[in-house]
């Protein structure tokens, strides 16, 4: 399966206004934004969990790293509220679910096959004088929380391209109206020129489109 699996083009879609479709695990649904593969993908999701469902255990051959939007996720190491960010590389094993239900937004066979760095953090905290902090950065890619307040804008043409979600607020690019949910690709060499009235936050990748291929099943 691909889905949106070109990047050099711009992708921009509202994620609110997809349905839900069925993971092959009863209770879990998600939303799919881009993919190449099938069950084992590169892949970007918003994935919903039902209260008191769960996946069965598995091990994360390609890495997995996904934001909590709401409720909690939990697994063996403890539980993820919303606003945690959380990044399990090759090799990483869990069993995830959730007892009260939960969202999140996760990505899925997109790391460097050494990376060991494993790590959650709370994204809405300890950020600098200009609103931003950030939470990953490698030769590969560089990951930031930012929150604009009113009036602001954020530009930049990022090497490598550049992904976005908004996790809360609203904000326009270009002609484009983008509110809570929305998640938006750039491809390299684009530049980015979001502004918001009356503030948002936004999850940021830049720099991982050139590394995107099919998972090494």
């Amino acid at each position: 399966m691909e889905l949106n699996a070109d990047f050099t083009k711009r992708v921009l879609i509202h994620t609110q206004d997809l349905a839900w479709t069925p993971s092959p695990m009863a209770g879990v649904d998600r939303r799919m934004l881009d993919r190449i593969g099938d069950e084992v993908a590169r892949a970007t999701s918003i994935v919903r969990y039902a209260p008191g469902s769960q996946f069965s255990a598995h091990t994360h051959t390609g890495g997995e790293e996904f934001i909590v939007l709401d409720g909690v996720f939990q697994d063996v190491h403890g539980d993820y509220p919303a606003g945690t960010y959380v990044r399990n590389p090759p090799t990483t094993a869990h069993t995830p679910g959730a007892a009260e239900g939960c969202t999140i937004f996760v990505k899925l066979w997109q790391f460097d096959a050494d990376d060991r760095n494993q790590f959650r953090v709370e994204m809405d905290s300890d950020l600098s004088v200009d609103g931003i902090k950030t939470l990953h950065q490698d030769d590969r890619e560089t990951v930031r929380f930012i929150a604009l307040n009113a009036g602001e804008t954020l530009s930049e043409t990022p090497k490598g391209g550049s992904e976005l979600l908004i996790i809360s607020g609203t904000a326009t690019e270009g002609e484009d109206t983008l509110t809570t949910g929305s998640w938006l690709r750039l491809p390299e060499g684009a530049p980015l020129n979001l502004t918001t009235k009356d503030g948002a936050k936004l999850w940021i990748k830049t720099g991982h489109l050139p590394f995107a291929a099919a998972p090494a099943v």
